[in-house]
This record gives C-alpha cells, sequence and structure tokens, in this order.
C-alpha cells in the first residue's frame, strides 16, 4: 500500500460573476500552500470542459497529519470562509491511495 492521504474536492459556483472571485481566492490559497506547507505534496486546481461554473481539486498529502495541519492553517480557513459566498454546493470525496507511481 502506499502511503499518504488525498481528497478531490468538487465545487459548483453560484454564476459567472462570482468565478473570477473565487478563482482570485484559489490563486491565493495556491501561493499560500506552495509557501507554508511542505506537507502538501500535491494541490492541483482544475477546470472543467463544458461546465464552466465547476472546479474541482485534487490534494494529496504525507500523511492524515499533514491535512489536519492544512486544515487548521490561517489561509485555508480564509479560503472556506470566503469560498462559501462564491459556491452553491462542495461535495469532498476522500481517497485512499492502493498503488500508483509519482515523479517527486
Amino acid at each position: 500500500m502506499t502511503s499518504g492521504f488525498a481528497l478531490v474536492a468538487r465545487f459548483e459556483l453560484r454564476d459567472e460573476a462570482g468565478a473570477d472571485a473565487f478563482d482570485a481566492l484559489v490563486e491565493q490559497m495556491l501561493a499560500d500552500v506552495k509557501v507554508h506547507e511542505p506537507g502538501a505534496l500535491a494541490y492541483i486546481v482544475h477546470t472543467v470542459p463544458d461546465e464552466p461554473l465547476t472546479r474541482i481539486f485534487y490534494e494529496l498529502y504525507e500523511d492524515q497529519a499533514a491535512f489536519d495541519r492544512h486544515q487548521e492553517q490561517p489561509h485555508a480557513q480564509y479560503f472556506l470562509t470566503e469560498s462559501e459566498q462564491h459556491t452553491c454546493s462542495l461535495h469532498v470525496t476522500f481517497l485512499r491511495p492502493d498503488a500508483g507511481k509519482t515523479r517527486w
């Protein structure tokens, strides 16, 4: 079994007007994760073709503790609080890595 802790989060945005504001929050979050979270191995945000109001986050952490530290970070708490005004739903799926390959 491969170590790590991963999740996929699907954000559905309220409208196109809020999409730019949400994306600006994402850019700041990405910058903060890069600087402050060495336990975040991958933090990737995707757009979905033909679904302009959907954002998919793929997050891979060293372990559960690294994810817990992420959740406690001021920038993560700020992002979740501020993004609520731009989203109509959030669905999170936690993943268990059983096998795989990385290039890190």
